[in-house]
């Protein structure tokens, strides 16, 4: 049997979700947007799953749709299918990214394109191989940009910098996105696995709770007044500050030691 289009690893509280159609450069055809939405939906809800990487195999992270089957569907006349896949593949895999309560790290291995761009952009934190790129290719092709990257993508780098990311594509290499704040950090090709795992390893034994508290926050903030902003901070400052992790880490400052994280 062949492998699947997205491949699920765990292991010490980490999920690699591994996109794997290095041949068609992890283009997303149908069978693989519906893997992928359903797979980040599943490690969301996880609560054995304190950190997700998503990654893709190949010379590619993801060049975006799959333009050869969409090109098919455009031929048999099939012209609303970018409408219904945005609503029943991109929308929902871009959600569990943005919103799920633990961080998310892209490993970018190579070029990321379109959508794929876009679902970098939506992961928490981006190590860039030093061979890969972005480029926000939607208008190349006549088409409007999805996936949440009209909001990511101006609150990393600015609206005047989206807007002219966005009219005017182009591949923007690794130096340049970690210098344009669309990368957290770049490091060499060969290194990128083990780059990408420390940081995983990291944030797994990190506390969970209060990461998805943050992640929560900032969202809130971006769409809400102060006023607002503050009882919303409030109430998630009430929730940590009831957790088991806040009580083990206040001791442990105490005693001089090192806490311990059990993410709950």
């Amino acid at each position: 049997m062949s492998e699947p289009e997205v491949v699920l690893t765990t292991a010490d509280g980490v999920a690699t979700v591994t996109l794997n159609r290095p041949d068609a450069m992890n283009g997303l055809d149908v069978a693989t947007k519906e893997l992928l939405r359903d797979t980040l939906a599943s490690v969301a809800e996880d609560d054995a799953v304190r950190c997700v990487v998503l990654t893709g195999t190949g010379r590619a992270f993801c060049v975006g749709q799959d333009l050869r089957e969409h090109v098919q569907h455009l031929r048999e006349g099939r012209d609303d299918v970018l409408g219904s896949t945005v609503a029943e593949h991109y929308n929902p895999t871009v959600t569990s990214l943005l919103t799920m309560p633990k961080p998310v790290v892209a490993a970018v291995n190579g070029v990321a394109a379109g959508a794929g761009a876009s679902l970098a952009l939506a992961c928490d934190l981006r190590i860039l191989s030093d061979a890969a790129g972005m480029n926000f290719a939607f208008s190349g092709i006549a088409l409007s940009c999805d996936t949440g990257s009209s909001l990511t993508l101006p609150r990393l780098v600015g609206h005047a910098r989206a807007m002219e990311l966005l009219l005017m594509p182009r591949t923007i290499g690794a130096e340049e996105c970690l210098k344009l704040g669309l990368a957290t950090r770049v490091v060499p090709a060969d290194e990128l696995a083990s780059a990408a795992g420390e940081l995983a390893g990291r944030l797994a034994a990190g506390p969970t709770v209060a990461y998805g508290a943050i992640k929560a926050s900032l969202a809130y903030s971006a769409t809400h007044e102060l006023a607002d902003v503050l009882a919303f901070e409030g109430s998630q400052m009430a929730r940590t500050g009831a957790t088991e992790d806040h009580t083990a880490a206040v001791d442990s400052f105490l005693a001089k030691e090192k806490p311990t994280f059990r993410g709950r």
